[in-house]
């Protein structure tokens, strides 16, 4: 691509491209082009090898002159992938494996019929759905920061010019002045994603306030939630679009560099970050005096070691500097005194890629999207059990009931829900009293959880509440960085009472110790991990008090999850007298007795029954009995 130095150049460009994206998409010249996905979860299930044997089919067939193939990012509907999309036509296929490459190419790239077999089928109607748009997953969703994945190739630059790329900084550096940036990001609404939910332009408005010979923006990539990947699929789909929302907010206070910090566990997005830096650097997007005017940025990538604590903004700043990543004590804050001492903006990923948007469309166009205090859309991970995982972005004040039964397509096995975890470690879990309630920031917050980054997994009746704080402790037991006594010594505290209670261990005293520990912590620590360190323990103890009471009083643990407080009983009435489970038992625990079998008369044929002081509750017996005659009690 040639150099890109002025307003003129860049529209040129932005023209060019749009016009060969368009023609792509719109199989102008009688051409047709394929995408496939290219996001990790795809790409861990062979998508790589889908699209190498697409190309690989039609070379065979001479066919590479009239499709094109590409990969793109994240189609969202994890759990229906490997996906590839047909243009013009907009068909898409999922589930797709490498065998079936090649009716793919032959059935409809050269005979133009669908393969049928490769459809969606909606589970309500039974019909097969060929067109993304017209899928429930889909329908409900309304895509901002997700601009471009799945449509785009990440890698190339030509195509997120084709696809409105850099417009919005254009509008920025060469028709607004600094304030004017900020005041219309203010007047957008938006809320900072990466969990704060601080107004955005708030936060820019206290570093450019702020006098000095150098500022940062700092894009917060660190996303360690259990479940959550919106950050990764943003940076996999589009990386162009959060380094334009980055070189927007810099121009905006007055930051001349940007640090990318970006886990390493994610070496697809940094490697298609690192592509689209050094891409833009060759055409002059990046560097100095940028589109011939006065703005001169520079960005860079760190990656973090994958410690949890480095989302907190402090944490990732010192571990930016090189040092551990742990905490500073605010005030001052990094707006004020950040990076190497000075002014920093920390903002999250889905932040940064939602700010093109309002600087290209206008800030109204945002602003009507979502709730009063919310505005815009909120990616969500959506996991756990429910039938249809991903990712998706929906606006603000989309409930919960329409997250996870329209969209996410209910509970597998029609098995009732139970609770839903917002917010990953740090949010608590609602109700089914609380399924109608509005996605917003303080809403969530009202209901005893909280918006966080994205994380949503959804439980079932099958779930115990008790093991679900347990894990969810033990996770952030393992991820504080002990800075602080309160976090450091009080969660591992908090870990030891849940893990009695669950061995049937724990007493009623020990719900009023873990009550007025967690209140400690939530008080007494230094940053937002500890701080929020309790709040699955006081969410559940709040909604499913009948659940610790079961655990704590009866020594049962009522979804029969917990080990310790669980047996494997053969129902005498239903024992054939096979031998089966005590064949598949590792430990040797189950053996006849002398009653005969009564389902028929069989001769030589005695109930079965399990010796509790030897069983390692391995669920081996259970699994391999053909006539359910063993529970779990």
């Amino acid at each position: 691509m040639e150099q890109i130095k002025t307003v003129q150049s860049l529209d040129t460009h932005i023209a060019e491209c749009t016009k060969v994206l368009h023609a792509k998409l719109k199989g102008e010249g009688g051409k047709r082009a394929i995408v496939v996905c290219g996001g990790t979860g795809c790409i861990a299930n062979n998508s790589v090898d889908i699209q190498a044997e697409i190309e690989k089919e039609l070379k065979a067939h001479g066919l590479e002159d009239k499709v094109t193939v590409n990969h793109v990012g994240c189609f969202g509907f994890c759990s229906q992938g490997p996906f590839v999309k047909i243009f013009p036509e907009d068909t898409l296929y999922r589930a797709v494996k490498v065998s079936d490459v090649k009716q793919i190419i032959e059935k409809d790239i050269i005979g133009g019929e669908i393969c049928e077999n490769l459809l969606y089928v909606d589970p309500q109607t039974h019909e097969k759905v060929a067109k993304q748009d017209d899928i429930n997953f889909y329908k409900k969703q309304v895509r901002i920061a997700l601009h471009g994945c799945s449509l785009i190739n990440p890698d190339l630059l030509e195509e997120a010019l084709g696809y409105d790329g850099f417009k919005g900084l254009k509008r920025a550096i060469t028709q607004m002045t600094p304030q004017e940036v900020i005041d219309e990001v203010l007047a957008s609404g938006i809320r900072g994603r990466g969990g704060g939910g601080f107004p955005t332009g708030r936060k820019w408005q206290f570093a450019a306030n702020v006098q000095a010979d150098q500022k940062y923006v700092v894009c917060n990539g660190d996303e360690g939630d259990p479940g959550a990947f919106m950050d990764r699929s943003i940076l996999e789909g589009n990386p162009f679009e959060v380094i334009e929302g980055m070189m927007i907010a810099g121009y905006a206070f007055g930051a001349s560099e940007g640090y990318f910090y970006v886990r390493a566990e994610y070496p697809v997005a940094v490697s298609r970050l690192q592509r689209a830096i050094e891409d833009m650097e060759k055409v002059g997007l990046l560097g100095d005096h940028i589109l011939g005017t006065d703005f001169s940025f520079r960005a860079h990538i760190r990656l973090g070691a994958g410690a949890f604590v480095c989302g907190e903004e402090t944490a990732l700043l010192n571990s930016i500097e090189g040092q551990r990543g742990m905490p500073r004590p605010r005030p001052p804050f990094p707006a004020i005194k950040g990076l190497w001492g000075k002014p920093t903006c920390v903002n999250n990923v889905e932040t940064l890629s939602q700010i093109p948007f309002i600087l290209r469309e206008g800030a109204s166009a945002f602003n009507c999207i979502g709730t009063e205090g919310s505005k815009g859309t909120k990616v969500f991970a959506l996991g756990g059990k429910v039938n249809n995982v991903g990712l998706v972005e929906v606006p603000m004040g989309t409930t919960l009931r329409t997250l996870v039964y329209d969209i996410g397509g209910g509970i597998p096995g029609n098995k009732a829900f139970k609770a839903i975890q917002t917010g990953g470690p740090s949010g608590g879990c609602l109700t089914e009293k609380d399924l109608d309630t509005p996605i917003d920031y303080d809403t969530l917050v009202a209901r005893g959880s909280m918006m966080g980054s994205g994380g949503a997994i959804v439980m079932d009746e099958d779930n115990c509440m008790v093991d679900i704080a347990h894990f969810y402790m033990d996770f952030i037991v393992d991820e504080s960085c002990g800075k602080c006594s309160p976090c450091r010594i009080g969660t591992k505290r908090l870990f030891e009472m849940l893990t009695a209670i669950t061995e049937g261990k724990g007493t009623e005293k020990t719900l009023e110790d873990m009550k007025e520990l967690a209140t400690v912590i939530k008080n007494g620590s230094l940053c937002a991990l500890g701080q929020t360190a309790a709040n699955p323990i006081l969410s559940t103890m709040t909604n499913f008090p009948e659940e610790y009471e079961a655990h704590v009083k009866e020594k049962k643990c009522p979804a029969h999850v917990c080990k310790n407080l669980m047996q494997y009983q053969i129902l005498p009435e239903k024992c054939m007298g096979c031998t089966l489970c005590a064949r598949n038992c590792p430990v040797s625990c189950i053996a006849p007795t002398a009653d005969p079998v009564t389902v028929k008369p069989l001769p030589n044929k005695f109930v079965h029954a399990i010796d509790q002081s030897k069983c390692i509750k391995c669920g081996s017996c259970m699994a391999g009995c053909h006539f359910g005659a063993i529970i779990k009690k």
